[in-house]
Parts: C-alpha cells; structure tokens; sequence
C-alpha cells in the first residue's frame, strides 16, 4: 500500500537533517498513527510522500506507483489533507469539490453521492453554495476532508487532522478513518493527540529527529511496556 524506504531529507545544503534514513511498510486496512514532536520530521515525511517535496535520498511508493518516477499514478492513488487547508477562496465549496471531481475523473453522480453523507455529517451543508473566503478555519478543514474523498482514494493522508474541529466534527473524522479502514484501504495521519491515536490506531511509528524510534502494534506496545499509556510510552521513547 505504502512503502518508505530509506528515505532521507536534508534543509540547509546538507546540515539539517529533517528525516534521516527512514523505512516504514503500510498494510490494506490499517489506521496508521505518525508520531513525533513538533520538528520531528512528521510534515516533512508526509509532503514527501505526496510529491510536495523532492527526495534527497531512498523511494517511496502508492499502490505500487514511485512518487518520484510516476506522479500521476500515485497521486491518484491518495487523498491528503494537510495541517492547514490551502483552499481557493474564490470558488464556493461545490465549485472546490467539482474542480477536485474533474482532476480525478469522478462522474458527478459519484461525487454528489459522496458529499451528501459528507456535508451532513460535517454540518456543512449550508454554506456548500457560499464563497470559502467566507469560511472559517474549522470550514475549510472540513472542506479539505471531503476534497480528498471524493475519487474514493486507496490511500488517506492526514497531517494533523483534528486542528480546527468541533467535538462533533473530530468524533464524525473519526469515525469516517474507521469506515476507510474496514473498507479494507488506508488511513495514515500524524497526530498530536495520543489518546486519538491510542484509541483509532493498529499500528504506530513515533519518531524523533527525522529518525524511527518506535514502530509496532498499539496494543502489543503497550504490552510489552507494562500497559503504559500511549502518553506514557511517548514520553519514555521521545521525550
């Protein structure tokens, strides 16, 4: 599904090393949680597998498509949303949603099938047909989820997905990150709320200075840790 390997991102011609030599492997049908302090490498990783950012060193695939060698395939593989939403101003929220349904070729029956349970369940229905420089930064994080559902991708991406959300609105993302994973795709998000992550994720990588420091199942972790909290585990690990 997802394959980092060996990857590596330097800032500074070299002297800052964002991620260094990193290698994670994502199955079909897993939450998948990226942990990390601010400056860990996170964002950095995540633009990088979504072709934001070049690779200085190692490959990363989607669905069997190298992001460096075939960009197109594999982006039509994903859908992403980053930590904070670069939405077009001047389109309405439908307008948004059409012009991300013509890049990825879905048929508008299709789409207005998939926004009408998603517009209901962010409480967004109201302002679909309202300008986005009108919205409010909760708005257009909600738009941006249903922007990168809408071509039913294999892969979801979620840099820090819970900024901005109501409480209903984070339990409906929630929710909606279980929903893909039992339809047998993949969610991968990085997140600064543990007790989200402990309690949605299967597996999780923590790193720290663009480096692996843990990786494994949720609940074998916590095991083989004396059942400490994901919180507590964190702590030990990164710091």
């Amino acid at each position: 599904m997802l394959e980092i390997n060996h990857v590596s991102m330097s800032y500074a011609n070299g002297k800052v090393k964002a991620v260094d030599d990193l290698s994670l492997s994502l199955r079909e049908g897993e939450i998948f949680g990226f942990l990390g302090a601010n400056g860990a490498g996170k964002t950095t990783t995540i633009k990088m597998l979504t072709g934001i950012l070049p690779i200085n060193c190692g490959s990363i695939s989607v669905c069997g498509h190298d992001i460096s060698k075939d960009a197109i395939a594999a982006k039509r593989s994903f859908g992403y949303v980053p930590d904070s939403p670069v939405i077009y101003d001047k389109f309405t929220g439908r307008e948004y949603i059409d012009f991300l349904g013509d890049i990825y070729g879905v048929p508008m029956s299709a789409r207005e099938e998939v926004c009408a349970d998603l517009l209901k369940k962010f409480s967004l229905s109201d302002a679909f047909d309202k300008r986005i420089s009108g919205y409010s930064h909760g708005m257009k994080q909600k738009l941006a989820i249903i922007g990168a559902l809408v071509h039913s991708p294999s892969l979801w991406v979620l840099d820090e997905p819970m900024m901005g959300l109501d409480p209903p609105s984070a339990f409906a993302l929630k929710e909606l990150m279980k929903k893909h994973r039992d339809a047998g795709k993949t969610v991968f998000f990085s997140t600064h709320v543990l007790d989200v992550a402990e309690k949605i994720c299967d597996r999780v990588a923590i790193i720290g200075g663009g480096k692996l420091l843990l990786l494994g199942d949720v609940d074998e972790i916590k095991a083989k840790k004396g059942d400490e909290s994901l919180e507590e585990l964190f702590m030990s690990v990164a710091g």
